[in-house]
């Protein structure tokens, strides 16, 4: 469903599970690809991408509405995930290869840069359209990772970008043919490897503290 594979010095987490939500064997899964991923050492790089025509749906709204699942700490959850690929000891690439929706929206964003899509796929926060709160470290992530007016639209609109508009708007940092969407982003990736440290994971850190912090913070109704 995820794994991890390596290509010369870019290692690859590949999605493939339907719409790639974020249920509980894909917590569980993403966090052991983390885990392998940071554990290697030398000159490395992350690149993530889905499968057919989802990049990521976000969250698994059946699970989250589920008898014996708290709301608020399955959130949490995710977003513990959004923090690691933020402060990533290496560069990290998002292959964007379709639909990048709520919480696959706010993955995408964590990651240093996006490569989308040309023919196919949005990018999307709907929650507008939802009715849904968003959790206030998914909000200081996109202030601190989107030019401001395009963070208002996001959030305020709900609009579907396509590749051309989300590269206008600064979402994203190219648009390629889907068959080039994950070499390209292995491509840059590869370029910068020699980068990785565990340095890396503080400055990046610092960069966004007030999102780190956000990303941490309990939910509340």
């Amino acid at each position: 469903m995820i794994e991890l594979e390596k290509q010369g010095e870019v290692l690859i987490l590949r999605m493939d599970a339907g719409e790639n939500r974020f249920g509980p064997d894909a917590i569980r899964l993403w966090h052991e690809c983390l885990d392998e991923a940071e554990a290697m050492e030398g000159p490395k790089a992350l690149v993530t991408t889905g499968s057919g025509k989802f990049y990521s749906n976000g969250l698994d709204l059946d699970h989250m509405g589920s008898d014996d699942v708290e709301p608020g700490a399955y959130v949490e959850s995710v977003l513990a995930i959004m923090e690691r690929v933020l402060v990533f000891p290496a560069i990290t690439v998002a292959a964007m290869n379709g639909h990048a929706f709520g919480a696959g929206a706010q993955i995408a964003l964590v990651h240093d840069y996006r490569i989308m899509r040309k023919d196919r796929g949005y990018f999307c926060m709907p929650e507008i359209d939802l009715g849904m709160p968003l959790h206030p470290g998914m909000t200081a992530l996109i202030q601190a990772r989107l030019p401001i007016q395009t963070a208002h639209e996001v959030i305020a609109t709900g609009t579907r970008y396509p590749a051309d508009l989300a590269l206008e708007r600064g979402i994203v940092d190219e648009i390629e043919a889907e068959e080039d969407v994950v070499s390209r982003a292995v491509e840059l990736a590869g370029s910068l490897a020699s980068k990785a440290a565990p340095i890396m994971s503080r400055l990046k850190g610092e960069m966004y503290p007030q999102v780190v912090s956000a990303l941490r913070a309990t939910m509340k109704d």
